[in-house]
């Protein structure tokens, strides 16, 4: 990615028309709002949810007057005559509002392809279909570690990356978590980071893809496809027959990392995708001149991401993990192979919720080999799982409190209680940090 010539930030969006489309409950969005609005932009802000529904979001952001909302629905006089629309994630490929400002010739953006067009300094941005968060959150660790000066964004609870303008300089390194969305948003722009990370490559978002698996990929390639000869993209083994397979324009430099670590090395997280994870971490550590002695003692350090095989608490003997960002099938089958006991059924799972329309055979064949009690939280995938699997399901529930009392009921000495979903948690939550926060919250109260 060329950092030169970048335009100035500072007076950019001063008097410039910008609808929002997607306001959103986790911060991003609001952290976008509160910048654009400080710069003097001239704003619409408009989101499918009710004023009632938003209303946390509207509380933090009703000192800007200047801020125009349309709730409840998208009209498309708000994607003419603008000079920028920037989009939330998610936003259907066939939109109308977004094909109506495309006609009207006005720039599409989002909030971390948006940041890039405006910084000088170093983009790492990691992409998959798993193990992203922990690949980004560990190649910040090590960054932090060594003494750089690190800043992380993309799709991280909370943090919108457009504000980073504000506390980063050509020397900082910012460090992008981007989901597909994200990416899509790169290739619109036709840009790519500096060092890009591709971690695994598996079906998921299949109801937003229409079961494309091309599609799926094309948006996610856009994290290289822009990249040039001084640029570098590391390949997790699993995903390069993919790149391979399917396509994309490389032409930066390319490393597929081992998949085991150094000799003498120890990641203190369990499994052995966290290790698939690790080693990506560590190349992308190595290609900034980070040496083998800082990167071995922040693996060693690393406690890992909240919600992905956290282990919230351990009582009685009993230890209760968090897997809440585990919403597809294979997500969910890693965290059963890596806590099971073969030849023993020792975990209490907790799963359910919203469909995403993948392939579940490989998960619930594993659940009877693994799973002692199997408590659903109630969803559309949830049937799936009634239908193919009649033992040990013990009941469905509508709320996570029952549910997680439940599991605990049936918990022993040397049992796990694990919550991982394999499914989003559109429908009895705000989203899957929530579904995490309320488990935990639920968990420190256990006796």
């Amino acid at each position: 990615m060329q950092t030169e010539g970048k335009r100035d930030w500072k007076i950019y969006f001063k008097g410039k028309r910008i609808t929002m489309m997607g306001l959103g409950l986790l911060g991003r969005g609001i952290n976008v709002a509160k910048f654009l609005a400080e710069q003097g932009a001239i704003l619409t802000i408009t989101d499918l949810k009710t004023k009632e529904q938003l209303q946390s979001s509207l509380d933090q952001l009703k000192k800007f007057k200047s801020i125009t909302y349309v709730l409840g629905e998208h009209r498309l006089e708000d994607f003419r005559g603008r000079d920028m629309v920037i989009k939330a994630a998610g936003v259907p490929l066939d939109s109308p509002f977004i094909a109506e400002a495309h006609k009207q010739g006005i720039p599409v953006e989002m909030d971390a392809s948006l940041f890039a067009q405006f910084f000088n300094g170093t983009i790492i941005g990691i992409t998959g279909t798993r193990g992203k968060s922990t690949t980004t959150h560990l190649i910040y660790h090590i960054l932090k570690s060594a003494g750089l000066t690190a800043h992380l964004g993309g799709n991280v609870k909370g943090l919108a990356t457009l504000p980073l303008l504000k506390k980063v300089n050509s020397k900082s390194i910012v460090v992008l978590e981007l989901d597909s969305w994200q990416c899509q948003g790169f290739g619109e722009s036709k840009i790519s980071p500096n060092i890009a990370v591709f971690t695994t490559f598996f079906p998921d978002h299949m109801n937003y893809y229409k079961n494309s698996m091309e599609d799926y990929f094309a948006d996610k390639a856009n994290i290289f496809n822009y990249q040039n000869k001084e640029d570098l993209l590391v390949v997790g083994k699993q995903a390069l027959p993919f790149i391979k397979k399917i396509g994309g324009k490389i032409e930066s430099n390319l490393v597929v990392p081992k998949t085991s670590l150094p000799v003498g090395w120890k990641l203190n997280i369990p499994g052995e995708h966290n290790i698939y994870d690790a080693m990506l971490a560590v190349e992308v550590a190595r290609s900034l001149g980070i040496k083998d002695s800082v990167i071995k003692k922040a693996l060693a350090a690393f406690k890992g991401v909240d919600g992905r095989l956290e282990l919230v608490r351990t009582v009685r003997g009993i230890k209760i993990y968090n897997d809440t960002t585990a919403t597809t099938p294979d997500a969910a089958l890693v965290a059963l192979k890596t806590l099971g006991v073969k030849g023993k059924k020792n975990i209490i799972l907790i799963t359910g919720g919203t469909d995403k329309l993948l392939d579940m055979k490989a998960y619930l064949k594993e659940i009877p080999k693994s799973c002692k009690v199997v408590v659903l939280l109630a969803g559309s995938g949830t049937e799936r799982v009634k239908k193919s699997v009649k033992a040990p399901i013990i009941k469905e529930f509508s709320e996570l409190g029952p549910a997680v009392a439940e599991a605990w009921s049936h918990a022993k000495r040397g049992d796990i209680v694990l919550l991982s979903p394999a499914f989003t948690s559109f429908g009895m939550f705000k989203n899957e940090y929530d579904r995490g926060e309320q488990f935990n919250k639920l968990v420190a109260k256990l006796k």
